[in-house]
């Protein structure tokens, strides 16, 4: 099991990214939360497979159909054990 934290930049508040992250992460599986930053960027971690948080990072790239994505920060580690998904 791998950990991955993201960091989400472009218009990703105020447009349902947390709610399309939380979904995704349902879908696919995935255990983490997803918490809008100050900065206006959203941070979400998520941990499960490997295979299933590549495929998470490329639905996160996307985001839904209001959100604008201009980048994405990521970094890897090893799962410490979430449960669940979280919007913050």
């Amino acid at each position: 099991m791998r950990r991955v934290a993201v960091l989400v930049s472009g218009k990703v508040q105020g447009v349902g990214y947390r709610a399309f992250a939380q979904a995704k992460a349902w879908e696919l599986g995935l255990s983490g939360y997803a918490e809008n930053l100050p900065d206006g960027r959203v941070e979400v971690v998520a941990e499960g497979p490997e295979d299933e948080l590549q495929r998470f990072l490329e639905l996160l790239a996307q985001g839904p159909r209001a959100a604008r994505v201009e980048h994405l920060e990521v970094q890897w580690s090893e799962a410490t054990g979430l449960t669940g998904f979280r919007t913050y």
